[in-house]
Order: C-alpha cells, then structure tokens, then sequence
C-alpha cells in the first residue's frame, strides 16, 4: 500500500521542540564573555566527559559524552565550565509552561525537548506550523533561548524534523510527504540507529532510508532481530504512537548511546550521575515512586546486561537512586570493553487509578499544516 492510500480519518498534528544546545546555551546565556566561544559543559577534569557543547565547539567535533582530553584535543580553545543542573530544570520548567498554554497533551523526553499534540488547536491559532513558530518565538522572548521545531502527522518524523533545519530552524513534514522525507535521510539520522548499528547497516549496503525501506522484513530479522521491526515502520514512515502526557508507568528512566564507546571508570560513573539526574527530574515531575532500579549496559560489541536491586520501600530521594545505580554500576567495574550504551531505570511503580497503559494505533492522517 502506498503512502497516500494508508492516509485515513482522526489526524494528528504533532510537534517535537527541542531546544539548541540547552546547557550549552544556557551557560552562554548567563555568562556574555562565553557567547560566540566553543564551551563545553562539564568533563573539565583530565578523565571527564563533555555533558554538552555549543555550536561553535561542534564544529571542531566536539560532541556529548565524549573524554575531555579529546574534546580539549580537537578545540585547543575550548573553554570547560561547571554544569548547573538546578538552573536547567529551572529554565526548562519555564518552556513547559509555555507548552501547555498551546498543548494538552505534552510528553517531555528530557529536560531540553518534548513532543505537543496539537491537533485540538486550543489557542485557535490555525495551523500546526503556526503554533510551533509562536512556541518558538515565545522560548526565545521568555528565556533568551533558541529552539528547533519538527511538525509532522507522527511522533517519529517530527523528531527527525526537528532536526533538520538546526539550530533555530524549523522544518514540516505534512501528510503525503512523509515517506519522501524518511526516504532521503541518512540512516545515521534515524532515532535509535547509534554509530555501531549505523556501520552495520552501511556494510549490509544500507546508506539512506530507502535502501532501508527496500530491504524485506525478514532478511532485518535476520541481521538486527528485535529491531527489525522498528527499523522497518520508521522506514516507511509509520508510526502510530499517541503522544501521552498522563502514561500509566510501570517503570520510568532513561539511557544515553554514547557517540565513542566508554570504558574508564570516573566516565561511566560521571555518565551515571547525568543520567541519574535527569531520570530523578521525570520522576519528581511524575509524582511516583517505585521499589526497584535497574541498571542496562550494552557494550560496544552489542551484548547487553541488566543488573537490578529491590528496596522493601520505595526509593526516597535522588541520592538513594544514584547510589544504587552506582552500586550496581561497581559490580560490574572495571569493564574489559567498551560501552555504548548506559541507562538507569525506576521500576516497581504501582499504576494510579483510572491510569490506562495501552498504546493506542493512530491512521496516519490527511489534512493541512501550514
């Protein structure tokens, strides 16, 4: 079935916002002698790692999670400085304010991005693609921030959009084009196609999303089992996922692929600490609690461990769960190779009444964005 023929009745207009180097922005924000300058946030000792880099450091490649020697390496002028989490929660709480006054049903990813179902138009503004403009034009007055917006009729081609025109840009996907824009990306670009899997797949001869999209779903089974199936919908542009801002949980975290495998010890544990932080802030936002937290790591090879610890009790506060990822993180220190992938989860959450855990499959949807 063709694109256009899979279109059908109850459209979706959907909107990924994601802000343009967050911390990075934010620390050049506050300080006027950074602006204009390569910074990195954090890994400002010899055996850290950059949490975030601005623009200008990411054109000598600097990017996140990776060694501060290297970053220092590749940007001799790169300035290092001491990341404030506190301030980001703060400025991100200020953009989630901003969301709802265009949006019922937000479903944050992070501190720096979030999914808005627009389709209602509760300001009557017209058109998704206008919403998103003024949602940026109104971050930029309020926080002195910049932010990229993707528009589109599902969750995974607004995110790739959102992409596409950064930073401070803006890009639309409307029905019936969707699968055109899937078609000419790099499989690099896909959410949830990291650097390993990427060179896996330009060995197999798979390079852009249509030679994805021409590949059967069995010979995907064969070469990237579970996946397959994931890489197969997104290839053709499908993907019925609501976006859900009252989601009835029975775990809540969150992982980092890293773009260069971590194997020190203070990298992984500095790694842990971001992540540990930024799950406890969903979890605070959340109002739950839950009894058991669960550590993944996948190494550069692609094999792949958990390792959980259960409390009689729920977890307390953010300390508890730090310390017990930590915890679990030194069991299995030091590595013999490297890690591509870290997470940390908050299982055990008991779901709250009338809470409903069900994904609802959504037709792709035919009707104006601009």
């Amino acid at each position: 079935m063709s694109e256009a023929e899979s279109v059908q009745a109850d459209p979706r207009k959907i909107i990924h916002v994601d802000m343009d180097a967050f911390f990075a922005s934010v620390e050049q924000r506050d300080n006027p002698e950074l602006r204009g300058k390569p910074v990195a946030v954090g890994g400002s000792s010899r055996r850290g790692v950059v949490a975030a880099a601005s623009y200008e450091a990411r054109k000598f490649g600097v990017r996140s999670a990776m060694p501060s020697v290297t970053a220092a390496r590749l940007c001799p002028e790169l300035i290092f400085v001491k990341s404030r989490f506190d301030v980001y929660r703060e400025v991100s709480q200020q953009i989630r304010a901003i969301f709802a006054d265009y949006a019922d049903d937000v479903e944050p990813l992070s501190l720096d991005e979030a999914y808005l179902d627009v389709t209602s138009d509760k300001r009557a503004i017209g058109t998704a693609t206008a919403i998103a403009e003024e949602i940026r034009a109104r971050i930029h007055a309020e926080t002195g921030l910049t932010a990229s917006a993707g528009v589109s009729y599902n969750k995974f081609i607004a995110k790739m959009a959102s992409d596409q025109n950064k930073p401070d840009g803006i890009c639309v996907v409307p029905p019936g084009k969707g699968l055109a824009f899937v078609s000419s990306l790099g499989i690099e670009r896909f959410h949830g196609v990291g650097p390993k899997t990427a060179a896996r797949m330009h060995a197999l001869g798979i390079a852009t999303g249509a030679d994805l999209a021409d590949v059967e779903i069995g010979w995907l089974h064969k070469h990237f089992g579970s996946a397959a199936d994931y890489y197969h919908a997104m290839a053709h542009g499908r993907d019925y996922r609501r976006v859900r801002s009252n989601r009835a949980r029975k775990s809540l975290g969150g992982e980092r692929t890293f773009d260069h495998d971590l194997s020190e010890d203070i990298a992984l544990n500095e790694a842990l600490e971001r992540i540990a932080e930024i799950v406890w802030d969903r979890i605070d936002r959340s109002g739950t609690r839950g009894r058991t937290v669960t550590l993944k790591l996948k190494f550069a090879d692609f094999e792949q461990i958990t390792r959980s610890r259960s409390l009689e009790c729920a977890v307390a506060d953010r300390a508890t769960f730090l310390a017990i990822g930590q915890r679990l993180l030194s069991d299995q220190l030091p590595v013999t190779k490297g890690v591509r992938l870290l997470g940390l989860t908050l299982g055990g959450i008991a779901a709250r009444p009338n809470e409903v855990d069900t994904e609802t499959r959504l037709p792709q949807p035919r009707f104006d964005f601009v």
